[in-house]
């Protein structure tokens, strides 16, 4: 019998307790529409539209589907729910604080406020129940995409006969401008290739943009979208109907191979006299007038931010939640008992930690790097990092968008994924899944998966592509930053040195863009040993993404005496007496990445040609550097030497380093060899001691 997550070993989980039925649904969304419009006007701030929209739906989901318990947010089985029109916060804010998260009125109070648990836009680790940061539109819903396939391959890699111990849903919310975004093209596209039958979208069909009626820029047929893309849809359901929307969604968890999507026809602003069905109610306070309106409309006779207790009564899913938990502890210990290693393995990873043999792991492949020292592009070396890596973590969940060849981000561990026509994962004799993902030319839809993966837990993803297309999925690799996500992007052919394809390929700007971002460690290797480290750092960043930028062009290997401080960002490669000089520094050149072999070649130049001792500091991460002590600071970039840097990019942020110059590049490339083009722009070793002479003799 297969073990793979669609099989039901088990029976299927309750359903959540409707409410009490003393409270009726009407009701019950009302409180969320009061709550949101008290909120917004309170900040005079905000989007009240939207949550007073889709109050129904969230009815049906959160009042009789979503399994989750408030007491305990990190329940690993809980369905996760995305909102992905992040912008109507409030909805998200008043069903949390409704069914019982530590979330109190007073924070809904404080909406939009320095300091409060509820900002502009839903923000995960800052607010008890969000399970990701949402707000840049379209990000939502493809985060979704990635929980969906975590939770497949976890349901396929743990789940046994009798026990499937990984077995929930995730449902998403999101709008129009979740579907303008070109990024819901690609995640929908893999959504429906992976067969995400777990995944149940449901779209607030209101057509109203900030910019009004969204009919003469939006005529795209979404029913025939997504399923031409694989989808099960069900199509016009009355989003104001709580009973029929709670339908669809039980017909959407019986899907078996498709994802779903519900077309919900709703009213923006639904209840307010004036506003609703205008983009007036889209991103502006209603107005005292128009919420005493509102509230009669309603039949919501109850002073601002006041909520009847039979109505708190109805929403509060403490209990249900408790319950719902406790089956699944119980369905746990009899796994733990059954399979005990599985069960160790699984908490482990969902707890995210790495397994005690990490650290050997990484010591072992930094000395094999050190001890063979080859002579490879830094795309090889990413490779030969993860062979060793991902033979020892079966979290590493690897990818690349349509650039694998070239990424060199698969390995022998990591076979392709693949689902076969019922939507299981398709496993090997050893009964492993793959865990390389083909993502297509899909960088920025690769690039929001991985952090869906990431928050869901269980995984550490990473993928590939060119730097240059890094461009493509910024918003996505700054998302991972500000939510603080173990995500590493491998960005390959990172300068000039690719050569042939020319300017629109070669990276100038692209460093020094990515080093811009809050939270994000960029790391630039020179070569075998440093790749290895980085590698090892980004793996152990459990707080931060990591982008690895990485040579086509093969790179020498500079001898090292101390590995150690590689890991602190910075570190002193080459004295004078490496090249035969018995005095002091009289400079340091600062290099990173492929440029570390120029500024050797450079400082033997400068001993042989010129008597003139240098300091060669490799750099591989600025970022990583930055945040050292003082001491150890000035310990490498010593008070009163002049610095020289050598990047084949941006000069713009080597010069908080108190450099003297510069040997960068500041403008775009052109098509040729790569030597030709180094010669043409100056990255000589000549050039480098030149400049290093003229700062002398100042």
């Amino acid at each position: 019998m297969s073990d793979d997550a669609n099989t039901p070993f088990s029976p299927a989980p309750a359903a959540v307790p409707a409410a009490a039925p003393t409270v009726s649904p009407q009701t019950q969304a009302n409180a969320i529409r009061a709550l949101a419009m008290d909120a917004v006007q309170a900040a005079n701030s905000g989007h009240p539209g939207a949550p007073m929209g889709m109050a129904d739906m969230a009815v049906a989901l959160w009042g009789r589907h979503l399994r989750h318990n408030p007491t305990n947010p990190a329940w690993a089985n809980r369905d996760r729910f995305v909102l992905s029109n992040g912008h109507g916060s409030m909805l998200i804010y008043a069903l949390l604080h409704l069914t019982g998260y530590k979330l109190p009125i007073g924070e809904l109070k404080n909406f939009r406020q320095l300091g409060s648990k509820t900002a502009g836009h839903p923000e995960v680790g800052h607010t008890p129940g969000v399970e990701t940061t949402t707000g840049p539109l379209g990000q939502g819903l493809t985060n979704a995409v990635g929980m969906a396939l975590a939770e497949k391959l976890l349901a396929s890699e743990f789940n046994r006969e009798g026990h499937a111990i990984v077995d929930h849903n995730t449902y998403v919310f999101l709008g129009d401008g979740c579907l303008m975004e070109g990024i819901s093209h690609e995640a929908i596209a893999l959504a429906g290739a992976w067969k995400l039958n777990k995944l149940v979208a449901l779209y607030d069909d209101n057509g109203i943009s900030i910019d009004g009626q969204v009919a003469p820029w939006f005529i795209d047929d979404t029913p025939k979208r997504f399923e031409a893309c694989g989808w099960n849809v069900i199509r016009a359901v009355d989003g104001h109907d709580a009973d029929a929307v709670d339908k669809a969604i039980a017909a959407a968890k019986n899907s078996a191979d498709k994802p779903t999507l519900i077309c919900c026809k709703t009213a923006i602003g639904k209840g307010s006299p004036n506003r609703a069905n205008t983009a007036k109610a889209h991103g502006e306070p209603l107005g005292i007038e128009e919420i005493k309106l509102t509230r009669e409309a309603l039949g919501w006779p109850h002073a601002p931010f006041a909520i009847p207790k039979d109505v708190y009564a109805a929403w509060d899913a403490k209990a249900a939640g408790k319950t719902v938990e406790a089956a699944w502890n119980a369905q746990f210990a009899a796994y733990k008992a059954a399979f005990p290693e599985l069960a160790k393995e699984f908490t482990r990873r969902m707890k995210g930690e790495l397994p005690k043999q990490f650290h050997q792991v990484a010591v072992d492949a930094v000395l094999a790097a050190h001890t063979k020292a080859e002579t490879v592009a830094s795309r090889k070396a990413s490779q030969i990092a993860l062979e060793a890596f991902t033979a020892a973590l079966p979290e590493l969940l690897g990818g690349s968008a349509d650039l694998t060849g070239s990424n060199l981000t698969n390995t022998k561990s990591t076979p392709n994924l693949r689902f076969d026509l019922a939507g299981n994962v398709v496993k090997n004799e050893a009964g492993q899944g793959g865990r390389h993902i083909n993502y297509g030319v899909r960088e920025f839809g690769m690039a929001a998966i991985m952090n869906g993966v990431a928050l869901h837990g269980g995984f550490i993803p990473y993928g590939g592509t060119f730097l240059t297309f890094s461009d493509y999925s910024r918003n996505a690799i700054r998302m991972a930053a500000l939510m603080k996500q173990r995500v590493i992007h491998v960005f390959t052919h990172d300068s000039i040195g690719l050569g042939e394809d020319g300017p629109t390929h070669q990276s100038v700007e692209h460093a020094a863009s990515l080093r811009l971002i809050p939270n994000l460690d960029v790391w630039r290797p020179g070569d075998t040993a440093e790749t290895a480290v980085a590698w090892a750092v980004a793996l152990q960043n459990s707080n931060k993404p990591t982008a690895l930028l990485l040579s086509r062009q093969n790179l020498p290997y500079a001898p090292k005496h101390d590995l150690g401080d590689i890991s602190r960002g910075a570190y002193v490669l080459a004295e004078p007496s490496e090249v035969g000089l018995k005095k002091k520094a009289q400079a340091v050149i600062i290099a990173t990445g492929s440029e570390v072999q120029l500024a050797l070649k450079a400082q033997d130049l400068l001993a042989r040609a010129y008597n003139i001792a240098v300091r060669v500091v490799s750099m591989p991460s600025t970022t990583t550097f930055d945040r050292q002590d003082p001491a150890y600071k000035a310990e490498v970039l010593p008070k009163g030497l002049p610095r020289i840097a050598v990047e084949m990019g941006s000069t713009d942020g080597w010069w908080k380093y108190g450099v003297a110059a510069v040997v960068g590049l500041d403008t775009y490339g052109e098509s040729a060899p790569a030597p030709a083009l180094f010669e043409h722009f100056g990255f000589t070793a000549q050039n480098v001691a030149d400049t290093v002479r003229t700062v002398l003799t100042k």
